[in-house]
């Protein structure tokens, strides 16, 4: 039977990334992102022998989310979720408005509360499964400028460890990924072009590399499942 592994947040970087790892893990990968083009990365997929289906939906709404997962679920039962919602952005405290912070509190929190609540439903009556969450250093903690993204990331963390516990014993197997550092992607290079220049050869964290460690999460055997594990270059501070 085929199975299914969702990608939420499917950007053209990390989330593609993802995508294309678990399809070549033998995956049909079923990428969600609210808008943008999804073709190029299908057909990537496609082409490398994978098989890929793209949705465009809003992991902000629950009547969305449920209905995506649904979907996914017609394509063979979903044995992995990478929930990788975004959210990073920069401003002073006194420039953070209500709807800004808002905003990203969706998009890093209540996001990963729906998505994950709706899989992990499916993955329970199964007794397997395993769903993923992106985090960042903010998730660990604040830096000056980070308040909106920080307190989602954080309140995403914890959503992952209350699941991880709830869940770990039904057979369902919840971890939260730490990414610390600069991520290769153009977005990156424009708001942090110093550092990013700075870090050198190796030094900023490439999406294949990162997509790599989260198959090998899909992959432990459930003798020894991570909950957390962190992400950085070499060259990456502590």
């Amino acid at each position: 039977m085929t199975q299914t592994a969702l990608v939420v947040g499917a950007g053209d970087n990390l989330g593609s990334g993802i995508a294309r790892r678990f399809a070549r893990g033998g995956l049909h990968v079923a990428v969600s992102r609210r808008r943008g083009d999804l073709s190029p990365l299908i057909a990537e997929i496609e082409a490398a022998g994978g098989e890929a289906t793209g949705f465009h939906s809003d992991a902000r709404d629950e009547n969305a989310v449920k209905q995506l997962v649904a979907e996914a679920e017609q394509i063979g039962p979903i044995a992995a979720c990478v929930f990788n919602v975004g959210g990073n952005v920069r401003f002073p405290i006194f420039e953070t408005t209500t709807r800004v912070y808002r905003k990203v509190w969706e998009m890093c929190a209540l996001a990963g509360f729906l998505v994950g609540r709706e899989v992990a439903g499916r993955m329970k009556e199964r007794g397997q499964g395993t769903i993923l969450f992106t985090g960042a250093s903010a998730s660990l903690r604040g830096n000056a400028g980070f308040a909106a993204f920080s307190g989602g990331k954080h309140a995403l963390r914890a959503l992952a460890q209350s699941m991880a516990r709830e869940l770990g014993p039904e057979g369902v197997h919840v971890a939260h990924v730490v990414i610390d550092g600069l991520i290769d992607n153009p977005n990156t290079k424009d708001l942090f072009h110093a550092m990013f220049e700075a870090r050198g050869e190796d030094g900023i964290l490439k999406p294949d590399d990162i997509a790599e460690a989260y198959w090998q999460l899909h992959a432990q055997p459930r003798t020894a499942w991570s909950f957390e594990m962190d992400l950085r270059p070499f060259k990456e501070p502590w």
